[in-house]
């Protein structure tokens, strides 16, 4: 591949963006993470993506979660929003604040007493999730987002 051709496809997998009204160069697709990194965002503060209309502007969460970018897109850092979420977990209420939840996360929040053991294993199903995952399983090791009044069931079995 020529040099000339290989620069055109570097610069075709970078956008200009904005944070914070300085202008900036970034891979796409990029993470949150690498995006608080390149527009400096001090710490307490969270980034936003600017929207257009009367809608609030989106969050980006400084995390290894995939952000798609368009060229010549805006963000702006600001005060964190402080959310609370109501979750049911094994028919209790719990308020967390966080909208993504981990495994061991939801376990805790389900079980307060953990059985011991060499072989337990711990299930959670979820309903009335968010339109991206309305129900499911949720697997050791990963994570979901949540919502108001989503439900969780986490059991721990004994596999002999």
């Amino acid at each position: 591949m020529s040099e000339q051709h290989h620069e055109a496809e570097v610069m075709h997998h970078h956008m200009r963006i904005h944070i914070d009204q300085k202008h900036y160069e970034s891979p796409n697709p990029t993470t949150g993470e690498a995006l608080y990194a390149l527009g400096n965002v001090p710490a307490g503060l969270e980034l936003y993506r600017e929207v257009s209309g009367d809608r609030e502007d989106k969050p980006i969460l400084n995390g290894p979660e995939t952000v798609h970018l368009k060229e010549d897109e805006h963000f702006h850092s600001g005060q964190a929003q402080i959310k609370e979420f109501k979750i049911i977990v094994n028919g209790r209420e719990k308020v967390v604040a966080t909208e993504r939840l981990s495994f061991n996360e939801v376990v805790s929040l389900g079980i307060s007493v953990q059985p011991t053991g060499t072989n337990i294993l711990f299930t959670i199903t979820y309903e009335n999730g968010p339109h991206a995952n309305p129900e499911g399983t949720l697997m050791q090791g990963a994570t979901v987002k949540i919502k108001n009044g989503m439900r969780f069931d986490v059991s721990a079995t004994n596999q002999s």
